[in-house]
């Protein structure tokens, strides 16, 4: 029976939240280790030794390391072409160059914006940390920017890079779920009717519901 891979790092966090969500919809087996940030586990040595960059998550797949979301989530489908959701980075090298094109999409267009309004609304309150309504004010229209395209071209398809879900539908889930459960912004979402249409679908799969009730659990 093959070994669990490992995911270290919280639930709460966004870049963990992708791959698991990513393993569930594999149907990889996974061992979730947790990580206390706030007693800076993620900066000892041990730690650094498979995240140099000191971030979560941490992927450890028997005698493999990997960081960074998105690649740890390009692995897993890869090394598991015939687990779960086969097509969910593509079933050929057209589907998955759309894919791929989305998902750099979403790192450099859609993840900047929403990082910032998440940290911003989400995370700062809880954290006791005064909001700079000059980055709220500012990376809130760069994301209005982004949703418009998005906009149109979920009103071509039903998802980002085609007709079926896909690592660039999930690898959008995790900020875009703080932007809409728990800050005042989640009429960024409502308000286009295509992209609400394309987040009440995407939200509502079984591997995504997975990871919100992990996050919900101490």
């Amino acid at each position: 029976m093959a070994t669990p891979v490992k995911v270290y790092g919280p639930p709460l966090s966004t870049a963990v939240s992708r791959v698991l969500a990513c393993l569930i919809e594999k149907d990889v087996d996974f061992q979730l280790i947790p990580v206390n940030m706030a007693k800076g586990e993620h900066k000892k040595p041990e730690f650094l030794k498979i995240q140099p960059f000191g971030q979560v998550p941490a992927f450890q797949d028997d005698t493999i390391s990997l960081f960074e979301s998105r690649a740890i989530c390009r692995y897993i489908c890869d090394k598991y072409p015939e687990r779960g959701n086969k097509g969910l980075y593509g079933t050929n090298p057209l589907i998955k160059a759309s894919i791929d094109q989305w998902m750099e999409a979403e790192g450099q267009s859609f993840n900047p914006p929403s990082s910032a309004l998440v940290f911003q609304l989400a995370f700062a309150p809880r954290m006791k940390i005064k909001q700079d309504e000059g980055v709220i004010k500012q990376n809130e229209e760069k994301l209005e920017k982004v949703l418009n395209i998005y906009e149109k071209r979920l009103g071509e398809s039903q998802f980002l890079a085609g007709d079926e879900f896909s690592l660039a539908d999930l690898s959008h889930l995790p900020n875009t779920h703080y932007l809409v459960n728990a800050t005042n912004r989640g009429e960024l979402f409502t308000s286009r009717k295509n992209v609400e249409r394309w987040w009440s679908e995407i939200s509502s799969r079984d591997s995504w519901k997975k990871v919100v009730d992990m996050q919900k659990t101490p």
